[in-house]
């Protein structure tokens, strides 16, 4: 037994590593080292509290972790015993993502390719719902190494998100303020999308006014709402808001703003009905590139969603402290 304990105590060495880390790792290695067997009974959680120093705490979470990795069981009255799971498995990672839109799909691809297959991964989808987002939250902390979750825009969701230790968690796609200093691969929408706004002003120009489609009740990113305005009014441009997009109303010497994909190819069907053509007829804008778009040619400004899911598995592997805006790209097509 005084190996099992040496294990976990040399493991102090390594600053990045908490009590629980030390813990977790330590019995990895005194299995992959042999030192404890298949079947073989670990010590209860009293004794680990009395040779290591560490709290009940401690040592259950980290019980549990190793039993939801399968490499330790727990057998009822009996006590902790070494399971047959896969050590190779370095980490047990938890992404908590809206959906599997098409741009969401890109991050996902590259972040699975990244962190490998010695990285157990789950993956949960929230779909903008707090309630969800919650209730997802509540059942899967404290049982993963880490967590990167794309958080809701929500008065909730700072609360929520304290639930997970700041050195276990990792946010993309939108920022999320929280208190201290904290690891985020994150957009960022005023700025950016004045800015796209500004480069596509002298085509904007060209056409009679500039529409936005945005419902105030969705979960598109409100920020851009104030650049468009603030672009209208500094370049003296003619333009509106409108919630929604009504099928059959394109018109020639518009350009089409959405962040809608519902709503854009609704535009662009629209568009073949009434022979109009996009670029020369009218204009449409969208955000979020994907490669039918890029197919079609429709002018798109978004991130680098493959990029941000390259980072981000790379920052879980080498247990990197990122904190990284990821710029946003204009992408000039036919349509505008």
């Amino acid at each position: 037994m005084d190996s099992i304990f040496k294990e976990i105590q040399i493991l102090g060495d390594i600053p990045s590593y908490s009590k629980h880390d030390r813990f977790v790792q330590g019995i990895i290695n005194a299995v992959n080292g042999k030192i404890i067997n298949q079947n073989e009974m670990l010590p209860t959680v009293k004794v680990m509290m009395k040779e290591l120093g560490f709290s009940r705490q401690t040592v259950i979470r980290a019980y549990k972790e190793l039993i939801d990795r399968g490499i330790v069981e727990s057998k009822n009255r009996q006590g902790y015993f070494v399971g047959g799971g896969n050590t190779d498995r370095i980490m047990n990672v938890a992404l908590l993502m809206y959906n599997l839109d098409t741009f969401e799909e890109q991050f996902y691809r590259s972040f699975r390719h990244e962190i490998g297959q010695k990285v157990s991964l789950n993956t949960y989808f929230h779909h903008g719902d707090i309630e969800i987002f919650g209730t997802i939250l509540s059942q899967i902390k404290s049982k993963y190494g880490m967590y990167v979750i794309a958080p809701i825009p929500h008065p909730q969701t700072k609360e929520l998100l304290e639930m997970i230790p700041r050195n276990k968690l990792l946010i993309f796609d939108r920022f999320e303020p929280l208190d201290g200093i904290f690891n985020h691969i994150t957009q960022e929408f005023g700025n950016s999308s004045y800015e796209v706004f500004s480069k596509l002003a002298p085509r904007i120009r060209q056409f009679d006014e500039f529409i936005f489609y945005h419902s105030p009740i969705s979960l598109d990113p409100k920020e851009i709402v104030g650049s468009f305005k603030k672009f209208l009014k500094d370049f003296n441009i003619k333009g509106r808001i409108e919630k929604e997009y009504i099928a059959g109303t394109v018109e020639k010497g518009k350009v089409y703003f959405t962040l809608d994909n519902f709503a854009l190819w609704q535009i662009m069907r629209d568009c073949i009905g009434k022979k109009l053509e996009p670029g020369k007829d009218l204009g449409v804008l969208s955000s979020n590139d994907e490669p039918a778009k890029e197919i079609i040619g429709i002018t798109t400004f978004s991130a680098d969603f493959s990029k941000m899911g390259i980072l981000a598995g790379r920052a879980v592997l080498k247990q990197q402290d990122i904190q990284l805006t990821v710029p946003m790209i204009l992408f000039e097509r036919t349509t505008l």
